[in-house]
């Protein structure tokens, strides 16, 4: 199978482009990195890249929560307008399989259950709540204290920044992409996502690049608010291999005209204060330092129920949370 893989020299498409190759297939990069002119946003550009391709593996975005809300022309616009072209391309030259990058952002907070009132949905947390260190978000009906669990793929989407936004953005337009064209749409929503060729030192880079660039200055990392906020840290070459058993689904399998969400997480979650550890022990550095700063656009627990991509696409994590630090520590 011939695939394109928009954002194929970066840091999970270039892994995406290693176990295509592995597995027998041709990818086809078309990265910006690369090639100045291979912006998905140019129409023409790629329609030329989709010449003699079966199937789209779109990992092209900006992502990570930035540096504030002045970044969302900027998000929607390499995000939303740029599916938009490249699903409008698809269309026009026939290409029906799709796998996009989605994120588990869409969903915002995660599952959470109250004693008394069962599972409910916590609003956004507030700045004098934050402020004051009441960083778990309370039952929206009684006040009291929440358990937080796994979320699956049918909990309702509530974005709580720009990038969150603009993902979900993303699963509608491939939706009706899909409806439109008869075409099979797969969404892998990514949790945290770390692993060699992370990017460095950029405020859009996730927070194990933040604590491993830190042990690599030999300071401690930093960790926001107490360090118990609860993610699932997956590894890439774990993502990696789901995004080839869904392009491989996507011929066959997969239903038509609509788009399949994933879960794609370790199934391990973690705290972040836990992670930092991990990967401070492993580098031999400072232990981390727990702040109690906050980002007004984070979420408090988000972890995922990725049951359904191993039973329906046979996948399953392969690397560790403990192997996985260690070699990134040293990466």
């Amino acid at each position: 199978m011939r695939v394109l893989v928009t954002g194929g020299a970066g840091f999970i498409g270039s892994h995406i482009v290693r176990a295509l190759a592995a597995h027998g297939h041709e990818p086809v990069v078309h990265d910006v990195r690369t090639d100045p002119a291979a912006d998905v946003r140019d129409p023409d550009g790629v329609r030329r890249a989709l010449a003699g391709v079966d199937a789209v593996c779109h990992q092209a975005a900006m992502v990570g929560l930035g540096t504030g809300f002045a970044d969302a022309p900027e998000y929607v616009s390499r995000n939303d307008l740029g599916t938009a072209v490249l699903l409008t391309a698809m269309a026009e030259s026939r290409v029906r399989r799709l796998v996009l990058a989605g994120s588990m952002v869409v969903y915002g907070e995660g599952r959470h259950t109250c004693a008394r009132h069962g599972v409910v949905r916590p609003g956004p947390r507030t700045v004098a709540a934050l402020d004051a260190g009441r960083f778990e978000p309370p039952c929206p009906v009684c006040g009291a204290d929440l358990a937080p669990g796994l979320v699956g793929e049918d909990a309702p989407a509530d974005p709580r920044n720009v990038y969150a936004t603009t993902k979900l953005a993303q699963e509608h337009l491939a939706a009706a992409w899909a409806r439109a064209t008869d075409g099979t749409a797969v969404s892998l929503r990514y949790h945290n996502v770390y692993g060699p060729g992370m990017p460095r030192d950029t405020p859009y880079a996730g927070v194990a690049s933040f604590f491993r660039s830190a042990l690599a200055r030999g300071e401690a990392p930093r960790v926001f608010e107490d360090g118990r906020q609860r993610r699932d840290f997956v590894h890439v070459r774990d993502v990696a291999a789901a995004n080839v058993a869904a392009l491989e689904a996507s011929g066959g399998g997969l239903p038509p005209g609509a788009l399949t969400a994933y879960n794609t997480g370790s199934g391990e979650p973690h705290t972040v204060g836990e992670m930092a550890e991990a990967l401070a022990a492993a580098h031999g550095g400072p232990p981390p330092v727990v702040t109690g700063e906050y980002r007004l656009g984070d979420v408090r627990h988000i972890t995922a129920d990725s049951s359904r991509l191993r039973a329906e696409l046979g996948w399953k994590p392969q690397v560790s949370f403990a192997e996985g630090m260690t070699e990134f520590a040293d990466g």
